[in-house]
This record gives structure tokens, C-alpha cells and sequence, in this order.
């Protein structure tokens, strides 16, 4: 699969605050979410290392912004239209309905997810 559109890929995470669609490339997880205003992953990441999100990310945010603590005590705040790297050892949250495109390695995306879900 060379490409695919992103109204295509299949659902990969689906609950009242967010919802994630995406497919596996070459070991990468390529996904789109879309995550609701006042949604905080602080919690849903306790019991992963440092409790922080262990997994690198490389995307694109397309509407709203993602909000960011690392592990290091620094924040950021990524708006709209700007391309991103996470590294491992983020948490995010979201003050704004928002829309963003990721790719991230398939073995630890599909831990932190495992994680989540439990």
C-alpha cells in the first residue's frame, strides 16, 4: 500500500474522547486522531515508564494543539499547521478539539496502546 487516504485507514482506538485511525508501514504506525477538548493522558499513562509516554512521535497537528509535560519538567504547546517530533518521555493533553497525523514506531506505539486500553 504505496498510499492511502486518510478518511481510509482503519479504526484503531475509538472512545468518548478520541477516536484513531491508522495502519502499519514498513514497522511504522502511521495514524490520524482526533481528540476532544478537556481529554488528559496523564493517567491513562501511569504505570508506563516514569509514567510518561514512551514512545517517539513524528507528525503533523492539522486543527487545534497538543500540550505537552516531558520528562525533563518543560512544556510546549503545538498549534496548528506545525510539523513535530515527541521523544520518548512526553504526556499530552488537550484544551481544544483537536485533529493531528502521526507516525511512530509500530512495536512501541502498540505497548503504549496495549497500556491504554487496559
Amino acid at each position: 500500500m504505496p498510499s492511502v487516504k486518510l478518511e481510509d485507514l482503519p479504526v484503531i482506538m475509538e472512545a468518548d474522547t478520541a477516536r484513531g485511525t491508522g495502519t502499519s508501514w514498513q514497522g511504522m504506525q502511521v495514524g490520524h486522531f482526533q481528540i476532544k477538548s478537556g481529554t488528559d493522558l496523564t493517567e491513562a499513562l501511569k504505570g508506563l515508564p516514569d509514567d510518561m509516554c514512551p514512545c517517539p512521535h513524528w507528525g503533523l497537528v492539522l486543527k487545534g494543539a497538543i500540550h505537552l509535560r516531558y520528562a525533563d519538567g518543560t512544556t510546549e504547546v503545538i498549534q496548528a499547521g506545525s510539523a513535530f517530533y515527541m521523544p520518548p518521555g512526553h504526556v499530552a493533553w488537550f484544551e481544544q478539539d483537536t485533529e493531528h497525523f502521526e507516525v511512530s514506531p509500530e512495536e512501541d506505539f502498540n505497548a503504549v496502546m496495549a497500556h491504554i486500553s487496559q
